[in-house]
């Protein structure tokens, strides 16, 4: 089992960046997928980006395709989300996650463990 916590998210304007973090505890993290999810208020979570266990596969929903890089570092444990180009619409509660598989060319559909989230908001 692995645990999560998410830290990074704050205020930001328009166009600007963040890097969000996800620390995780737990013997398997270094070969499980991972993924970022994300909440806007009144709407349902949806996929943001993964990554294979060793870094080498991405994929990303095509609303932060070439904004957002996810990235991982497994000697600490440690996944990213770097956001760059922020919209106000990139504001939610963002969710670091296990992702049960990952498939070229689509994005996972089943998650594991969850952290408690971090919220980003993006004002215009």
């Amino acid at each position: 089992q692995v645990q999560l916590v998410e830290s990074g998210g704050g205020l930001v304007q328009a166009g600007g960046s963040l890097r969000l973090s996800c620390a995780a505890s737990g013997r398997t993290f270094s070969t499980s997928l991972m993924a970022w999810l994300r909440q806007a208020p009144g709407k349902e979570r949806e996929f943001v980006a993964a990554i294979s266990w060793s870094g080498g596969y991405t994929f990303y929903a095509d609303s932060v395709k070439g904004r957002f890089t996810i990235s991982r570092d497994n000697t600490k444990n440690t996944v990213y989300l770097q956001m760059n180009s922020l919209k106000p619409e990139d504001t939610a509660v963002y969710y670091c996650t296990v992702a049960l598989s990952l498939y070229p060319g689509r994005a996972p559909s089943n998650f594991g463990s969850r952290g408690q989230g971090t919220q980003v908001t993006v004002s215009s």
